[in-house]
């Protein structure tokens, strides 16, 4: 697998939709290629920013999240929410390069994933591509951040390994490989997190370890992709705590 980064100018809000900046800086495209994007771009792109003078910083954390836990919970200032069935601090709200803006998520990563991947299709007059919504977050009693996925189309985002063999012929009964989160990972990795100015990313030779498909996931794929609250790993810990419900809820 081959990763190449994207250098791009430096974004300003609402100044380039996201096909005229693709438009400026892929100027050229294979088939079994992956473009991978970070979310920061898709919003700067969008205009979902917010001057930080405008709105107190809690109070948007919880008009952007599905649920949040109470201020007492705060580590270094980071609130602990969930947004799209992802755990995320402050909602995935950044100030990192916004320029006195807070930089909120994308309004809906897998919707533009989509539309960027029929675009990258009709203007390359290709077949098999995939594109990938990216951002950064910190694991669990890990220091440093990793690529997680939003959003993606063209490929298929879980390897099942369930009722498959392992090594010594036991069934496996819950592996599913996360292709998508693997992949943003390993790009977020080249595309840095600070001032590297390559915010895009284009994955190549990756044919033999993903499965391209010419459609976006369905909604019944999209809920696969997600662990209910109540059967995840770390439910003991999640369902411990008071979560509050966010703002979010109110725009479904």
């Amino acid at each position: 697998m081959k990763i190449t980064p994207v250098k791009t100018q430096r974004i300003e809000p609402s100044a380039l939709s996201l096909t005229e900046l693709l438009d400026r800086v892929v100027t050229s495209l294979s088939e079994k290629s992956i473009v991978v994007i970070t979310s920061k771009i898709v919003s700067l792109c969008e205009g979902s920013v917010l001057p930080v003078d405008d709105i107190d910083r809690d109070e948007l954390i919880a008009q952007q999240s599905d649920l949040y836990l109470p201020p007492r919970y705060s580590v270094q200032g980071h609130h602990f929410t969930i947004k799209n069935n992802t755990l995320i601090a402050t909602a995935g709200i950044d100030q990192s390069n916004g320029d006195g803006q807070y930089i909120l998520w994308p309004r809906d990563s897998w919707k533009t994933a989509r539309e960027i991947r029929d675009y990258l299709c009709k203007k390359f007059e290709l077949n098999d591509i995939g594109v990938l919504i990216t951002d950064s977050t910190c694991g669990v009693l890990r220091r440093g951040t990793t690529g997680i996925a939003l959003g993606y189309s063209g490929f298929i985002g879980l390897k099942n390994y369930i009722g498959k063999p392992d090594l010594f012929g036991r069934p496996f009964h819950v592996t599913n490989a996360n292709i998508a989160e693997g992949l943003s990972a390993s790009a977020v990795v080249v595309m840095g997190e600070g001032a590297e100015s390559t915010p895009i990313a284009i994955i190549t030779e990756c044919e033999s370890h993903v499965i391209f498909s010419a459609k976006s996931p369905t909604d019944d794929e999209k809920f696969e992709w997600n662990i209910p609250f109540d059967e995840d790993l770390f439910s003991p810990f999640l369902s411990a705590l008071e979560w509050q419900k966010g703002g979010a809820h109110d725009k479904e």
